[in-house]
């Protein structure tokens, strides 16, 4: 996948242009726009989501910020030492990242919290971008299947040979590391499939990577 560097006013979905657009006619304060990675420019963890929350990441214009499943996120980031605030409200609530940045496979909000399979490769190339620019020895943590393959695609590798799994560990070509979880969504925290055990569990692995070296 050719790398594109981050574009705030893309074109390339017709469907997520039109959906951005009527959103910002209803909500004229939200960001309903495509939402840019944040974090550490020098972290050598990247976390991967899926894409903006209607009322959240679309709303705040940051990843993962006024979207539910970032309070699990943004909590489990300051117990680790990875952040400076267990809560946020919004983009200008003063976090800081350490060693670390937050980005989407999508960076527009997708009707439903779904986007297409076209939508998800169209958005590719600014995550191989992001990718590219990771320090030496990268970590990347992949919250869901959708964000996994956009990695390995983002990596230009084939996606059979690196199936998903809850805390599995990918070891893929150029140094990079993947780490699986599944996502910290409203679904996966409410129904147990995910609990803040099965979470912290995963980020204590990629801590002690990124203290190792």
């Amino acid at each position: 996948m050719a790398e594109m560097p981050f574009d705030p006013v893309c074109q390339r979905c017709p469907r997520l242009v039109a959906l951005r657009s009527r959103v910002r006619s209803a909500h004229p304060d939200y960001h309903a726009a495509p939402v840019p990675p944040f974090g550490d420019p020098k972290g050598r963890l990247l976390i991967v989501g899926l894409a903006p929350g209607m009322h959240g990441a679309n709303a705040s214009g940051r990843p993962f910020t006024g979207d539910h499943a970032g309070i699990l996120l943004f909590r489990t980031l300051y117990e680790m030492g990875l952040s400076n605030r267990p809560e946020v409200s919004g983009a200008e609530d003063g976090l800081v990242l350490q060693g670390c940045r937050i980005t989407n496979a999508v960076k527009c909000l997708p009707p439903e919290n779904r986007p297409t399979t076209a939508e998800i490769r169209q958005c590719n190339g600014y995550l191989a971008a992001e990718l590219a620019a990771l320090p030496e020895r990268p970590l990347v943590l992949a919250l869901g299947t959708v964000a996994h393959q956009a990695v390995l695609r983002a990596r230009g590798l084939t996606l059979s040979a690196h199936p998903f799994a809850h805390g599995r560990v990918h070891e893929l070509p150029g140094g990079f590391t993947l780490v699986d979880c599944y996502h910290c969504s409203r679904y996966n925290t409410q129904t147990g499939r995910l609990t803040p055990e099965m979470f912290r569990a995963v980020f204590a692995q990629l801590v002690r990577r990124l203290q190792r070296g």
